[in-house]
């Protein structure tokens, strides 16, 4: 290794060597170097390189001066620096703090870009990918709805730290007005609610969600129509008239409590009639299973042997090579499952007249209604709250409960106890009562 000889410059405490080949034009490339003592201590620092040049920064606020000269000014400051004790006492701490500055401006600049991106820009870029990604595409597909209607001209060209409980409340307000339920008007705001959630996660936003301080308006599920004993029986007796499948998609409805998705997903294998249990995956709220009424039981098994004869007589195949997944499959034949109720369903509702002069939503009768019946009809027989909240697959009581709100029969009770009991007390009227003493 060659040994460095330094040289010395015409100004005190700079010095350089020069690179054996290195070049700089036409002359060997320099290395230059300050060197100054206080207090009996020696300081050395390297600067640089002559080809290096001075860096941008200073070269724009003084574009004459001259590298060496730009070394003198390092000299001075760095010796001022050791005298006070303040300011960066090195090149490499020099280097450090701006370094360091960089840095900070860099993050700075990356977190307004981050909280100018817009909330329209977020939900639609990022928040409802994932969600379509995670999420049922029924519960995808009413979060794009109601996103789209309601809350994309409302908040999409804001940015997030713009958006406050305001904005919340106009939507509020303009959903109420178009006669939206309440759970409608909560769901919308749940989904602005999870945006901001997960804007913060990812570090998009930093602040409070403007959520925080708006009041989620409360469903009002004591208004939720079921049908009378008299009333699902003359449905079932119309539907069978009409079209089996139906009749039996709504006998299981009524008779186990399934949702019409729980119904349409039913594949063979998850039934087992010995037993006479059903094996719901997948369902709203988690697997579970379900009990077959002797009914449903004798439904399910003339459906499975019906269908057996069909694909015999169709394929001429022997009846034990008989395979078919669902156990509604579509009538036109395709894989999949249904998405939604028949249309006979609908027009023997319409038949019966059982929406005529109804314009609430919730008093409306729908597929769905028929599991309120399940549960309304099953709370009412039993009185037993647990027992019709595992029924349903609820993985809390606070749905369940409504249904004993809703118990009519429990209400009438109650006010016959009562009246029993003014009545009991009117003949003992006068009469001096004595209680025991504990």
């Amino acid at each position: 290794m060659t040994t460095r000889k330094w040289k010395k410059t015409n100004h005190a405490g700079l010095r350089y060597f020069e690179h054996e080949t290195r070049k700089h034009g036409k002359k060997k490339d320099r290395y230059y170097a300050i060197r100054f003592r206080l207090d009996g201590q020696l300081y050395e620092y390297g600067i640089g390189w002559l080809s290096d040049g001075i860096p941008e920064a200073i070269r724009n606020e003084e574009p004459n001066l001259g590298f060496e000269d730009y070394c003198l000014k390092l000299l001075r400051q760095y010796k001022a620096n050791v005298k006070t004790g303040t300011g960066p006492m090195s090149p490499k701490e020099k280097r450090d703090i701006e370094k360091a500055k960089r840095e900070e401006a860099e993050q700075e600049r990356k977190q307004a870009e981050k909280e100018n991106v817009t909330f329209g820009q977020f939900m639609t870029g990022t928040y409802l990918p994932q969600s379509k990604q995670d999420k049922k595409p029924k519960s995808y597909e009413v979060e794009a709805m109601l996103y789209e209607r309601y809350i994309a001209d409302a908040l999409g060209p804001l940015a997030f730290p713009a958006i406050s409980a305001f904005h919340l409340e106009k939507i509020k307000k303009t959903m109420a007005d178009g006669k939206l339920s309440a759970r409608t008007i909560e769901y919308a705001l749940q989904i602005i609610r999870q945006g901001f959630h997960m804007a913060r996660k990812l570090g998009i936003y930093a602040g409070e969600s403007p959520t925080k301080a708006v009041k989620f308006p409360k469903p009002d599920n004591m208004k939720l129509r079921y049908l009378s004993i008299e009333e699902a029986e003359n449905l079932l007796a119309k539907l069978a008239a009409k079209s089996q499948s139906a009749h039996d998609m709504a006998l299981l409805s009524l008779h186990c409590g399934l949702r019409f998705g729980e119904i349409a997903a039913l594949t063979w294998p998850c039934v087992n009639l010995e037993q006479g249990t059903l094996a719901i995956l997948n369902a709203k709220t988690g697997s579970r299973t379900a009990y077959l009424t002797e009914r449903a039981k004798a439904m399910l098994e003339a459906r499975k042997q019906s269908q057996k004869e069909a694909a015999t007589r169709k394929t001429r195949k022997p009846v034990q090579k008989w395979k078919s997944e669902f156990v509604f499959p579509k009538q036109s034949g395709e894989k999949g499952v249904k998405a939604q109720a028949s249309k006979s369903f609908t027009r023997i509702i319409d038949e019966l007249g059982f929406n005529n002069g109804i314009t609430d939503r919730k008093q409306k009768v729908t597929f769905h209604t028929l599991r309120h019946t399940y549960a309304t009809h099953l709370y009412e027989s039993t009185h037993d709250l647990y027992l019709t909240q595992r029924s349903l697959g609820h993985a809390t009581g606070t749905m369940t409960a409504r249904y004993a709100k809703m118990s009519e029969s429990r209400l009438r009770e109650g006010a016959a106890a009562l009246q029993a009991a003014f009545t009991n007390g009117a003949k003992k009227a006068g009469q001096i009562v004595n209680f025991p003493k504990s």
